[in-house]
């Protein structure tokens, strides 16, 4: 089950990015409500708050997860820096096909830097949930 959900956010992150060719801004309203989204998730993480944490989520991840508890045990062992960041700054997200691509920049206890690429679903009620992340090296500061 594992790598079976690691496989799809993946592809669910690499399909909305390959889509970046056509991204247009994200006007500041939504980019606000985003990374509000994302950052109450992160806070909910650092209280180990299951339930809320899952309550982020898009329909489809809650979906193949199931529970919150199974939810938080996927991101602790796949997603150390995202569940415990040292810290976080937001980059310029991007608008792509009604989703927005929000990269997030954070760094780990070791003081390693990363790059959490977040893609944002918009709901029927027209809220934001998080609908993948991937997550990898940032490289971009070494020299």
């Amino acid at each position: 089950m594992a790598h079976m959900w690691k496989k799809w956010l993946a592809c669910t992150v690499l399909a909305a990015l390959a889509w970046t060719a056509h991204a247009a801004p994200v006007p500041k309203d939504v980019e606000r409500r985003v990374q509000a989204i994302v950052q109450a998730q992160l806070d909910a993480f650092a209280r180990d708050d299951a339930p809320l944490a899952f309550s982020y989520a898009s329909p489809d991840i809650r979906k193949v997860f199931g529970t919150p508890e199974r939810f938080m045990a996927m991101v602790r062992m796949g997603y150390p820096v995202v569940h415990r960041p040292s810290s976080v700054t937001f980059l310029k997200p991007d608008l792509v096909k009604g989703q927005v691509i929000q990269p997030v920049q954070m760094t780990d206890e070791s003081g390693q830097t990363w790059l959490a690429t977040y893609v944002m679903k918009r709901q029927k009620d027209n809220s934001w949930r998080i609908g993948g992340c991937s997550v990898e090296e940032d490289d971009r500061l070494s020299t």
